[in-house]
């Protein structure tokens, strides 16, 4: 009750994740005076009045007792841009993929495989790769680490899209392709 009552009189941060009950889980992008502009991952951009009933705060970020200043939303704003930039755009999958269904076969033939269409497993991929970006922008932006910590965190990042290369293959365009240390240094 305490936490909820402090929460009430704070003003949520740009990266905070949330959950509507109409629109699902989301992240906020803006502040405004009366309102959160909010990222919907199945329902695109919307704007949630701050006192909205059917609003829930997952994971605040950057909580504070007032709204921005005009500086401190150009900030934010060239933030969004640079995080977010992407993030609406349709990423297309492989002409050759459209349509098709991924099989996954045990080894045990008693056992039962595993069938469910591509662009459902493509999406996922599309989603981890966005959520790595912001990961991503969330430690260059940090506060408290020291530069030698984010290159170290920002080191493990470029090893999992090094591991993520085997995807590829799905995407259309190379632009959207995951690509480790040596894809960075090209």
């Amino acid at each position: 009750m305490f936490e909820k009552k402090i929460m009430e009189e704070l003003t949520l941060g740009v990266g905070s994740r949330v959950q509507h009950a109409h629109f699902g889980p989301g992240v906020i992008v803006a502040v405004k005076y009366a309102q959160y502009r909010v990222t919907f991952m199945d329902h695109g951009i919307k704007m949630i009045d701050k006192t909205d009933p059917l609003f829930e705060v997952l994971v605040a970020e950057n909580a504070t007792a007032e709204v921005e200043t005009a500086s401190d939303v150009e900030t934010s704003i060239l933030k969004i841009l640079r995080l977010w930039g992407g993030i609406t755009e349709v990423v297309p999958l492989g002409d050759r993929w459209k349509g098709g269904n991924m099989i996954l076969q045990p080894g045990d033939a008693s056992l039962k495989a595993k069938e469910l269409p591509i662009d459902t497993f493509f999406h996922k991929i599309v989603m981890l790769r966005d959520r790595l970006r912001v990961l991503e922008q969330n430690i260059n932006s940090h506060k408290v680490l020291t530069d030698e910590e984010k290159v170290n965190l920002q080191q493990y990042i470029t090893r999992i899209y090094g591991s993520l290369t085997t995807f590829n293959v799905l995407f259309r365009d190379k632009e959207h392709w995951f690509t480790g240390e040596k894809g960075s240094n090209d």
